[in-house]
């Protein structure tokens, strides 16, 4: 996250942020999100809340589990998620970034 942020605060790109680990997210934006980029790109699986789940919870893993996982637990989610325009990007890749992110101009 902080990489993000920076990336974008150096390349000038305005931005609102909103912690979805703190303040939650709702089933309809998660929803969109998993529309278009699918639930297994936002599911983080390698972070500490996914690894420290029960293996009954980790097993047989679906669209409908991983959802309520991620709603329950939005720090299931992988961050960043940055609505650029049109284009939603997970993770940050300062490469990806520099191509998709439109800049403000100076």
């Amino acid at each position: 996250m902080k990489k993000a942020r920076a990336w974008l605060d150096s390349h000038g790109v305005a931005y609102s942020f909103h912690d979805y680990k703190t303040e939650g997210i709702s089933k309809d934006k998660l929803k969109g999100w998993a529309d278009e980029l699918g639930w297994e790109t936002l599911l983080n699986r390698a972070g500490t809340t996914f690894r420290k789940l029960p293996d009954a919870d980790k097993e047989g893993l679906n669209e409908r589990k991983a959802f309520a996982l991620m709603l329950a637990q939005p720090s299931m989610i992988k961050r960043p998620v940055l609505e650029a325009g049109a284009k939603l990007l997970v993770g940050f890749k300062p490469e990806i970034y520099a191509k998709e992110v439109p800049r403000r101009p100076r």
